[in-house]
């Protein structure tokens, strides 16, 4: 979509976020976009990211999504798309996407975000956990985090913001520029907070588009 259009829709309120809609919990990720006021969608095509101000890569399988991309030619349009500005939200298998460097990942992830990450870094799903993290940038009390099978942040670039660390050190949330990661899943519960972080971001890539364009 145009940057002048973006800048329209803004002005009057309207924010529209995609949901990659592969594979995973996608259908959580609408329902807390909506709560925040954001037209949110499913996405399954480029046509469709290219008409989005924002996407989130939810969790589920990052193999599979991974496959998915290659198989349905998206990976590098959408790797592209990333690059030229398009804010992005990865949630577990999401985050797994993202980073540029994931040993254990068995295709090319998408690879937009200096950081290195350890997929199933917990163990498998019997040890998921929930955990309160104190998210920067974030207001009111800690955010009750869910972990499932999920990847853990092993190193970031000189570039990347360290958003929320466990109380042993590990890194789970992580923001570079227009890019955002968590381990966790914030769908599965009832606190929005974490979507109402990343439409914010959309809305300030909206912003500097519309002053380089002025």
């Amino acid at each position: 979509m145009p940057a002048s259009a973006r800048t329209s829709d803004q002005a009057v309120g309207r924010l529209r976020i995609g949901v990659l809609a592969l594979q995973g919990d996608f259908a959580e990720h609408l329902a807390m976009l909506r709560d925040q006021g954001v037209d949110a969608v499913e996405v399954r095509t480029l046509a469709q990211i290219d008409d989005v101000e924002g996407l989130v890569i939810p969790g589920g399988e990052s193999t599979t999504i991974a496959r998915l991309l290659i198989a349905f030619e998206m990976l590098e349009p959408l790797r592209e798309r990333i690059r030229d500005g398009l804010p992005t939200w990865g949630t577990c298998a999401g985050a797994i996407l993202l980073a540029n460097d994931v040993p254990e990942l068995d295709r090319d992830p998408i690879g937009v975000m200096d950081m290195t990450v350890d997929r199933n870094a917990f163990g498998r799903q019997i040890q998921s956990f929930e955990a309160d993290l104190d998210v920067a940038g974030m207001d009111g009390p800690p955010l009750r985090a869910i972990f499932i099978r999920a990847p853990v942040i092993r190193r970031v670039g000189e570039d990347v913001e360290v958003l929320a660390t466990l109380e042993d050190g590990r890194i789970v949330a992580a923001r570079q520029d227009h890019l955002l990661a968590t381990s966790f899943h914030p769908e599965l519960t009832d606190d929005s907070r974490m979507h109402g972080y990343f439409a914010e971001m959309c809305r300030e890539q909206l912003d500097a588009e519309a002053r380089k364009a002025s």
